[in-house]
């Protein structure tokens, strides 16, 4: 399976998605729980599809056509793309938990004194 860049914004996707994996989704309805805007989320749907984590299908056009809007891709997370993701955010937290190495520590001031 493909490695994914593990964002902040990807993970967020991933964990709107794993609130209920069952269940599918719209992109906006995706927007709306994961907080990003549309130029941010459908990017990161079509990486998520491409690596095989996430399945996604279009709406019945009969659907979208009686209720006077355009019509919806549904996306849903999979079962292996779930195990994945869950692995990965796991990954993620312990990688943002770990202590800054030596050179990423910011000096310690001495209160003005030189």
């Amino acid at each position: 399976m493909a490695m994914l860049r593990m964002t902040l914004q990807t993970q967020l996707v991933l964990r709107a998605l794993l609130e209920d994996p069952a269940r599918q989704r719209y992109g906006l309805e995706l927007c709306e729980l994961a907080g990003l805007p549309s130029g941010t989320i459908y990017p990161i749907l079509a990486r998520l599809e491409q690596v095989g984590w996430v399945d996604s299908t279009w709406e019945d056009p009969a659907v979208h056509e009686q209720a006077g809007r355009p019509r919806r891709r549904f996306y849903r997370i999979t079962n292996d793309g779930a195990e994945q993701a869950r692995d990965a955010l796991a990954r993620a937290y312990r990688s943002r938990r770990q202590p800054l190495p030596g050179w990423a520590a910011r000096p310690a001031t001495d209160g003005g004194a030189s």
